[in-house]
Formats: C-alpha cells, sequence, structure tokens
C-alpha cells in the first residue's frame, strides 16, 4: 500500500458525544506550550490539512471530534490533546476530556489504578484533572476539575429579524460561550427540534461575533464565541442543554464547557454556592453532575472552579491513511450532510 499518512483512532463518546481520540501516528505539532500549537494548528496550511484529513469526508463527519494527542509540556500534566473539529482546533471540551481520559486508561497508555486513577491533562486553556472511576479494567465514570471559568457580560443584548430582541450570556468555560435562554426562540431543547436549535444557534452566533469581541485575558490565542448554547429547565430543576455546533449539529452531550460557562453565570447570579451541584441534562437525556469546587480570579474577573462528572465508552479501534495519490486527500464536504457550510469547507 502506498500511504503517506497513517493515524490510530480509538473511538469513544462521552454521554453520546463521540470524541475519538488520535493514539498513534500524530505527527509532531509545532509549538512551545499547547496554546502555541493550537494556534499553528488553526493557522499553518499543514495543520490546516492534518485537520482536513481527520474531520472531512471521505474520513470524517460532521458529528463528533478528533482529539490529538500530544506529549504534555507541563511537569504534572499526564497527557496533552487539542480538540478537531471542522471549523478549527478548540482549546478545550468537557466531553472530550473525558473521552481522552477513558482512552488513556482503557488503552493502557496510561497505567489504571482501581477504583480510582488521577489523570492530569493539559489544554491550550489549562491543566484538566480528571479522577477516574475504575473497576474491573472499565472506567465507570470521571470527575474533571476544569479550568477557572468567568463572565464576560450578563444580559448581553442583540436585535435579530427572527426573534426581535435576544438576552444573552458571554461567558467562559475552556472557550467561550453565548448562553441563550430557549423560551426565547420559542423553541424547546428536544430530539425533534435539533434541526431548528442548529439554524438558530448558528444565526446567533454569526451576529453575537459581528457584535461583540471576546478574548481570554491571559491566553489570547483563545478568542471569540466559539458556540451558542440553549439552556431551560426541566420539572425536575435539572438543567436542560443544547449546544450547538459548526457546521451545523447539536452536542449529544450536555457539553462540559458549556456547563462551566453556565455555572460562572450562576453564581454571578447568586443562585449557586461552592460546594453546590446540579443535574444537567443534553437534548437526548444523557447527564452531567455539574460542582462548584471554588472560587478564583483569572486576570481581574471573578471565576469559579467547576466540576463535571459523566461517562465514557470505547466502541471501536481503526486505522485512517492518505493515499498518496488520492485526488481527494485533501478531503471535502457536501450540502446534504454538511449543510451550507460545505461551500467554506471545500
Amino acid at each position: 500500500m502506498r500511504w503517506k499518512r497513517v493515524m490510530q483512532l480509538l473511538d469513544v463518546h462521552c454521554e453520546g458525544e463521540i470524541g475519538k481520540v488520535a493514539t498513534g501516528g500524530v505527527p509532531k505539532i509545532p509549538g512551545k506550550t499547547v496554546a502555541e500549537q493550537l494556534r499553528w494548528l488553526n493557522t499553518d496550511p499543514k495543520g490546516q490539512e492534518l485537520r482536513r484529513f481527520l474531520v472531512l469526508e471521505p474520513r470524517g463527519a460532521p458529528i463528533g471530534s478528533v482529539n490529538l494527542l500530544l506529549p504534555p509540556k507541563h511537569p504534572e500534566a499526564d497527557a496533552a490533546f487539542i480538540i478537531l473539529q471542522p471549523d478549527q482546533a478548540h482549546a478545550s471540551s468537557g466531553s472530550n476530556s473525558i473521552c481522552v481520559t477513558t482512552a488513556l486508561l482503557e488503552s493502557g497508555i496510561v497505567d489504571m489504578q482501581e477504583p480510582e486513577t488521577v489523570v492530569v491533562l493539559e489544554t491550550a486553556a489549562g491543566l484538566v484533572k480528571a479522577k477516574a472511576q475504575c473497576r474491573d479494567g472499565h472506567c465507570e465514570s470521571v470527575t474533571l476539575t476544569m479550568v477557572p471559568s468567568f463572565v464576560h457580560q450578563l444580559d448581553a443584548k442583540i436585535t435579530t429579524q427572527q426573534w426581535g430582541d435576544i438576552s444573552v450570556d458571554l461567558a467562559y468555560g475552556g472557550i467561550f460561550y453565548a448562553l441563550v435562554d430557549a423560551p426565547q426562540i420559542g423553541l424547546a431543547i428536544a430530539p425533534e427540534n435539533a434541526r431548528k436549535l442548529v439554524e438558530a444557534g448558528m444565526l446567533l452566533k454569526a451576529e453575537i461575533n459581528r457584535q461583540f469581541h471576546v478574548v481570554h485575558p491571559e491566553i489570547p490565542e483563545i478568542s471569540g464565541v466559539a458556540y451558542v448554547m440553549f439552556r431551560d429547565q426541566d420539572p425536575d430543576g435539572a438543567v436542560r442543554t443544547c449546544t450547538t455546533m459548526w457546521p451545523g449539529r447539536v452536542d449529544r452531550s450536555p457539553c462540559g464547557t458549556g456547563n462551566s460557562a453556565n455555572l460562572a453565570t450562576l453564581h454571578a447570579r447568586g443562585k449557586i454556592k461552592p460546594g453546590e451541584r446540579f443535574l444537567s441534562r443534553s437534548i437526548i437525556g444523557s447527564e452531567f453532575q455539574v460542582g462548584l469546587e471554588g472560587l478564583t480570579s483569572v486576570g481581574d474577573r471573578a471565576a469559579v472552579i467547576p466540576t463535571i462528572t459523566g461517562r465514557g465508552f470505547t466502541f471501536g479501534l481503526h486505522q485512517v491513511a492518505l493515499d498518496a495519490f488520492d485526488p481527494l486527500g485533501a478531503g471535502f464536504a457536501l450540502s446534504d450532510v454538511w449543510g451550507d457550510a460545505a461551500a467554506s469547507l471545500n
């Protein structure tokens, strides 16, 4: 076979959200820090080529992420990783942190200790401590101590043609979110509304990024609103979430970074105190436990330290390869699956 690139991927999902983990064949990613490696992946043609190779057709698909497993830079970290998605490489993700932890332990890359193993993950947003509950060689659940999360602006106002004036909270949970109460757009967070929620999320994200500029006060590589997360409340008090993701899909998990951002808004409004926890459900009903571990600061901003508990499951192992003579090696997308964004992907 005439392959010029071969990579091994472990298939993992966290509460329904696919987060494949590239465990073998990952090329050297330039950069002295993980944040610099993130910037290289997003700006250098070779970095973009690698992302397209893994996430676009014929090897990839719109659903899910691919996590590049990297040697850590920080002396306390067991591994580093960066999340690849169709739009760009991203700094942090709760569901993907759970997928990576599960992959590290169940593959033997990091020794599993029962009943509990602590894994320290390095992301472009900082260190994430993963405490895994383990039994019989299986990672049963993972509790993440996320990076400090903070509010950028509460009750920011935008005017839309579709829904009139919309109030949004802009907050950081490892990446920046616009948090929108779903009743404002007249939709319940339910599987049958997934397409309508995505379409609304894409419109709102574009408008929000036109009107507001957000950048991390200490990590300039992290800027711009990455996702719109719709939120609502279930009858039992659980937070129902739906994170909308480019080019047009919803997060199957309750979303760890989104819930971290939302936690910062809840604390800023006096609705949660350190030591308290709540249940968050996704659009498909899968669940995270969200906790407020403590308070801190990021630059001049008050911040919270969130915890996220969920489950990861391995479901396959495969290799992807690039034939040196494949005319479609750069990847492609069609609007039947990828929507209108196919034009920009191509």
